[in-house]
């Protein structure tokens, strides 16, 4: 066993009386030890409930005769770091969860490991590690936040959001206002709606990582509490069969996936966070392939942001396998593949049907023949850029309009609020990528001033920075290369005209070539706005948002 190091033989008498001093007696010292790498703290909604979900996942563990040892991983709350400073620690805080899960496993040589993961960049981070250290790991997650209720609709985090701006306004009054603040959160969990965390939960689910019922069943709910002891009891018999992560993450998971991904309509984040999850397995995801796979998976789920439903509705429907199993059918699922389960994917779905056809659509009759994300290039995005297009309205699906370019967030957010920003602009926020920023910060807060205004269906954001999977309308992200580096975005100006063609995987800024030649010329790198630190550190390592903005 890879614990032997703690426990087996004369040498190791001073590891033992170590692991005595924990309280371990003899009858469990040589049993496996298992790692519960613990996300909980009282800063996330969606990490509130870890600790019961630890402590049925021990439970699960002891049942199957292991011995579980717990240690922590951070988790920053993308809606409590959103709008300031604190969002740009939210993505490179996946890269010290991996780092850290890595030091802990290694200096305490683990048998197994259970991730008890939950919100956004958490789940990545962990998967990262799994796939990094490569012994045998199962994901477990908080489950989603129900939705909330207010004047006879169901509402989540994306609505108070967007009621901002609604506000600021007057279209919607101070009593509304606080009202829709009061009910649209209304419970523990991961946001309601298939935003990024609940995105990589379902996505972990999908790429065998984690049992079924993973990515949807909600947080509240005590079935929640049974898979975490199944999960507890499953690690057991991946350490017995020496299934590893690398086993089951294999390319074919990832083009798995990547399908599952435009059928669910996910987070735009996954297209950074796969790419950085198959870097750890060792797999180059060139996600040049996401309009091919796009172009042949239908989209079959309409979730908040994009539309009505919510994640305890999916769950409801038949969840993750019957979303798999539908998608099946046309062959776009590798279904030989091994999964924590012990079994192939298609040994899970087997029997699973769509309950509700409203929530999941058939293959014959889809909410739209393709993918729910586009990934467009042009002469404004060499590298490419990513939208959610399942989120864009039907008219803003191709756009050409007046560039408006900000150097942060913030002076955008402010132009928006004041009035500036008029039907038919395009707003350009740059030097906010994954160097530049430095950290990526996602654009939440303009998106939502923008549809809270009642221009969504006539401007569109561009930006080197990322979106919070709440994020809806004609919000086109990881424009790389990112201006930090002198990507074409760096070089538009006031004024020019930038057309958007989502049905053909365009984006260009209507300039010759020969005047971004002088505007290339005359440009010049911006001095860091970060010079110490960890933040500091990360944007001198940190590859494109098109690679996953891994570190070199």
């Amino acid at each position: 066993m890879r614990s032997d190091p703690l426990h087996n033989g004369i040498n190791a008498a001073p590891q033992r009386a170590l692991l005595k001093a924990l309280g371990l007696c003899d009858a469990e010292i040589g049993k496996p030890l298992i790692g519960v790498v613990s996300s909980k703290n009282d800063i996330v909604p969606g990490h509130m409930n870890l600790d019961k979900i630890v402590e049925a996942v021990k439970q699960g563990v002891s049942l199957a005769g292991g011995v579980p040892i717990v240690f922590p991983a951070i988790a920053v709350c993308d809606g409590l770091a959103m709008g300031h400073v604190g969002m740009k620690y939210s993505l490179v805080s996946r890269e010290l969860i991996a780092d850290s899960t890595e030091a802990m496993a290694i200096a305490h040589p683990f048998d197994g490991l259970v991730l008890v993961a939950a919100c956004d960049k958490n789940v990545p981070g962990l998967l990262m590690a799994a796939a990094r250290l490569n012994i045998p790991s199962i994901v477990i997650s908080g489950g989603a936040m129900l939705a909330g209720h207010f004047e006879g609709k169901r509402v989540s985090y994306s609505n108070i959001s967007e009621a901002v701006s609604a506000f600021r306004t007057g279209r919607i009054t101070p009593i509304q206002f606080k009202d829709l603040e009061e009910k649209a959160c209304p419970s523990c969990g991961s946001c309601s709606g298939m935003f990024t965390a609940n995105s990589m939960n379902c996505l972990s689910e999908v790429l065998g990582m984690a049992l079924p019922g993973n990515g949807t069943i909600p947080a509240v709910y005590s079935a929640r509490l049974r898979l975490a002891k199944e999960s507890g009891m499953k690690i057991m018999d991946l350490v017995r069969d020496d299934i590893k992560p690398r086993d089951i993450m294999t390319e074919g998971a990832f083009m798995n996936a990547l399908a599952m991904d435009m059928a669910l309509g996910c987070s735009t984040n996954s297209m950074l966070h796969l790419p950085a999850i198959a870097h750890e397995c060792g797999i180059d995801l060139d996600l040049s392939v996401a309009n091919e796979i796009s172009a042949r998976t239908p989209n079959l789920c309409h979730l908040a942001p994009a539309g009505n439903h919510f994640i305890e509705d999916l769950d409801q429907a038949g969840g993750i396998c019957a979303v798999m199993a539908e998608i099946a059918k046309l062959g776009h699922i590798r279904t030989d593949l091994m999964t924590v389960t012990g079994k192939t994917v298609g040994e899970n779905i087997a029997g699973a049907k769509i309950l509700d056809t409203n929530i999941i659509h058939t293959v014959d009759a889809p909410i739209a023949p393709e993918g729910g994300i586009a990934v467009l290039k042009g002469n404004l995005a060499p590298e490419g850029s990513v939208v959610k297009r399942s989120a864009v309205a039907p008219e803003m699906m191709s756009h050409k309009g007046r560039a408006r370019v900000f150097d942060c967030e913030e002076d955008a957010l402010n132009a928006i609020y004041g009035g500036k920003i008029v039907a038919g602009d395009v707003v350009v926020i740059r030097y906010e990528g994954p160097k530049g920023g430095p950290g990526m910060r996602e654009m939440l807060n303009p998106t939502s001033a923008i549809m809270g205004s009642g221009l969504g269906s006539s401007v569109a954001l561009i930006t080197d920075g990322r979106f919070s999977g709440a994020t809806r309308g004609a919000a086109i992200g990881h424009v790389s290369p990112e201006a930090a580096v002198g990507g074409p975005i760096a070089l538009v100006e006031e004024g020019d005209t930038i057309s958007i063609d989502i049905p053909t995987g365009s984006i260009r800024v209507e300039v010759s070539d020969e005047v971004l030649a002088t505007r290339r010329a005359a440009w010049k790198p911006r001095a860091p706005r970060v010079t110490t630190g960890y933040l500091a550190r990360y944007a001198k390592l940190v590859s494109s948002g098109c690679t996953g903005a891994v570190l070199s």
